[in-house]
C-alpha cells in the first residue's frame, strides 16, 4: 500500500516510515522543510511538501494515499491548547481527503486523555466535560470523521515513548534535574506513567494499519505504569544529583510548566491491543533504557 505519513521525519512518524518501508509498503511523507524533505528522500520516501497548518496539503496526501498515519503533533507547549484545536482541524482535512474510500486513517491520540488514577483499557473514554483534557480534541474529531463514514483508528501512546533520540517527557525531566541540581518526584512519587519503546510503537502502527478495526482504539504500551519515582530515581542516580520529594505546593516552582505532566497518573493495559493484534513488545523497557541508553551524552 502507499501510506501517507504525517510527523514522517519526527521521533515516533520516521521509526513507522522504516518500519512501513520494510514490510514493502511505500511512502508518501510529509515534510514542511527542505532539510526533512531530504531526510525523506534519502530514506526512500516519496515527498510532501506542506504541514499540519495547510489543510490542502493534508487533504490532497489523503487522497492521493491507500490509508493515513497521522503522527504529527505541535508539541509547543507555551501553546497546547490551540496546537490541539489544530490537531482536531488536521483529522478532520485528513478525513475529508478520504472520504468515499474504505482507505484506512490511523489517527494518534495520548494516554493523558484519560481518568486519572485507573488503568485505563481501550475502551475506556476520554474524560468529557468541564475537566476534559485539551487533547481529547483529537478523539473527539476522530468521532466526527467516523460518523461521516471514514475508515478511522486510534493509536494512544502514553507519556514516555523512549529509545535513541527521545526529545520527549524523560528527557525533559534530564534537563530540570540538570538544572535544579535535583531529581524530584511529586509526593510519595507513586503516580505511574506508561512507556513504551518508539521501535514497540512503529511495529503497533503497521499492525493496526494492516490488520485493524474501524472505530477501534489500541494502546501502544509495553509498560502499565513506572512510578515517577522510579524514573526519578534512575535519572538522580546517572546524573549523580539528589533524588527528592516536593510537596504539591512546591511542583511549580520546581517543575515550572511540566508540574502538571510530573503529576500525571495515567497507567494503561495493552492487553485487548496484543490479543487483537498478536502485537509483543520487544524492546528494552524505560528503565532499561536509561541505564544503558544515550540519555545522558551532553
Amino acid at each position: 500500500m502507499r501510506i501517507f505519513v504525517t510527523g514522517a521525519t519526527g521521533f515516533v512518524g520516521f521509526a513507522i516510515v522504516q518500519e512501513l518501508l520494510g514490510a514493502g509498503h511505500k511512502v508518501l511523507g510529509l515534510a514542511r522543510s527542505d532539510a526533512g524533505a531530504a531526510l525523506l528522500k534519502a530514506a526512500g520516501v516519496e515527498v510532501h511538501h506542506g504541514s499540519v497548518e495547510d489543510l490542502d496539503s493534508l487533504r490532497s496526501g489523503a487522497s492521493a494515499s491507500d490509508g493515513v498515519i497521522h503522527t504529527a503533533f505541535n508539541h509547543d507547549f507555551s501553546k497546547y491548547k490551540e496546537a490541539c484545536e489544530l490537531d482536531r482541524c488536521a483529522i478532520e482535512a485528513l478525513g475529508a481527503g478520504l472520504a468515499g474510500s474504505d482507505h484506512p486513517l490511523i489517527v494518534t491520540s495520548a494516554m493523558g486523555i484519560l481518568p486519572k488514577g485507573l488503568l485505563g483499557t481501550e475502551e475506556t473514554a476520554p474524560v468529557s466535560g468541564a475537566h476534559a483534557h485539551p487533547r481529547a480534541a483529537t478523539e473527539e474529531a476522530v468521532d466526527v470523521v467516523a460518523a461521516r463514514g471514514v475508515n478511522v483508528s486510534v493509536v494512544r501512546l502514553p507519556p514516555s515513548v523512549h529509545g535513541d533520540g527521545d526529545h520527549g517527557f524523560v528527557p525533559i525531566l534530564i534537563g530540570i534535574a540538570r538544572q535544579k541540581g535535583a531529581c524530584a518526584y511529586l509526593g510519595d512519587g507513586t503516580n505511574r506513567w506508561p512507556a513504551v519503546h518508539r521501535l514497540d510503537a512503529a511495529h503497533l502502527y503497521r499492525l493496526v494499519l494492516e490488520k485493524g478495526s474501524a472505530g477501534a482504539r489500541y494502546h501502544a504500551v509495553a509498560e502499565e505504569g513506572i512510578p515517577l519515582r522510579d524514573i526519578a530515581s534512575a535519572i538522580g542516580r546517572r546524573l549523580n544529583v539528589p533524588i527528592v520529594s516536593k510537596a504539591r505546593d512546591e511542583a511549580a516552582q520546581h517543575f515550572t510548566w511540566f508540574a502538571d505532566f510530573a503529576a500525571l497518573d495515567v497507567p494503561a493495559s495493552s492487553t485487548r491491543t496484543q490479543e487483537l493484534l498478536g502485537w509483543r513488545p520487544r524492546q528494552p523497557g524505560l528503565i532499561a533504557d536509561l541505564e544503558h541508553g544515550r540519555y545522558f551524552e551532553t
